[in-house]
């Protein structure tokens, strides 16, 4: 009888087996609608949605995954702790396939293509001003 009463008692506002059935991994899409405070006392939900970098921990209390996102030309990460109340939903947008289950190396990949990018705008801009005193 006591069994079936702790059984009934739930310990948080998270559904822990719903969340234990989430089924994403390093490289995934997903978006996380996590509860925002502002600074009136106001809360509401905004989505975060990037690539999976890593999970942690598994499925126990403490497990934690890493997103990362580009906002404004601006690589952004944030770690999600897994059975966070402040977490609404967890949607997975894009499933893919990854060789590694910790993919960290994106961040310095990121930073190349940037720079890839910066480079070939430079060197526009330098044709340009060539291009100008050989017409003046």
């Amino acid at each position: 009888m006591a069994g079936n009463i702790i059984n009934k008692i739930k310990f948080s506002p998270v559904d822990i087996e719903e969340r234990k059935k989430l089924d994403f991994k390093a490289g995934d899409t997903i978006s996380v609608s996590s509860k925002i405070i502002d600074e009136k006392g106001k809360s509401r939900f905004q989505d975060f949605e990037g690539i999976v970098l890593a999970r942690k921990h598994g499925t126990e209390a403490g497990a934690t995954f890493t997103v990362r996102k580009i906002a404004s030309g601006v690589g952004v990460e944030r770690i999600f702790p897994l059975y966070s109340p402040m977490i609404d939903q967890i949607e997975i947008t894009k499933r893919s396939r990854a060789r590694r289950s910790k993919l960290y190396y994106i961040r310095t990949k990121a930073v190349k293509d940037v720079r890839k990018k910066m480079r070939l705008v430079a060197n526009q801009e330098e044709e340009k001003e060539t291009a100008e005193k050989v017409a003046e």
